[in-house]
């Protein structure tokens, strides 16, 4: 068991996953000025809709990218692992901050390149019919889950439970199945903004050969 720093956000934050975060906060701040001075890593655990704290991503400080004059940080960190709370402090003994006693938990890496494939080839759908072009489609042997987790449609309950899944296939499976289902919904929905544009227009319908 691990006692580490808590940042709570209504945020979902992945292994792998690079995070740019303004901190304002005084409690924050100490926070991260500890990171530094005692080489600490800390915790978001994802907070929303008042339920409780479970689970959570471990992060390192990367840098500090900016202090402003009245305290306040601009601040880049990496997600290193995940991790089940134990027990959470509101505040931990001495400190501003929030802290807990967490488990580490495994969050494996190895890809399956057919499912990879696969899950591309549903986003550069997905894409097109929504018409989105300023967001790159990843390489199937390139990426991972957790560069895909905030733009395929995902609500913070679908995030946290990909975050809780340890298996990087079984994940894949997560997001193809996910793509499956949203695919059909959103080209209905679609056709249904085609036709509503129609109305009052002349329509070039060709009849059936009967």
């Amino acid at each position: 068991m691990v006692t580490l720093p808590l940042f709570p956000l209504s945020i979902v934050v992945f292994p792998g996953e690079e995070l740019k975060l303004h901190i304002f906060e005084p409690r924050y701040r100490q926070l991260v000025h500890d990171c530094i001075k005692d080489n600490l890593t800390f915790g978001i655990p994802p907070y929303f809709e008042e339920k409780s704290l479970k689970y959570g991503t471990e992060l390192r400080l990367m840098e500090i990218s900016k202090t402003y004059p009245d305290g306040k940080l601009d601040i880049q960190a990496k997600g290193i692992g995940y991790f089940v709370i134990d027990d959470f402090f509101r505040i931990m003994h001495g400190k501003l901050y929030p802290g807990g006693n967490i488990q580490r938990m495994m969050w494996t890496g190895n890809a399956d390149v057919v499912y990879s494939t696969r899950i591309v080839s549903l986003i550069a759908d997905l894409y097109s019919t929504m018409k989105i072009k300023n967001i790159q489609i990843p390489i199937a042997k390139d990426y991972r889950t957790y560069h895909l987790a905030h733009k395929i449609g995902l609500n913070l309950e679908q995030e946290l439970q990909l975050l809780t899944i340890p298996d990087e296939v079984d994940r894949q499976i997560f997001i193809k199945d996910h793509l499956e289902h949203l695919l059909p919904i959103v080209k209905d929905a679609e056709n249904l903004r085609k036709r509503a544009e129609l109305n009052g227009h002349f329509q070039n319908i060709i009849p059936p050969d009967v």
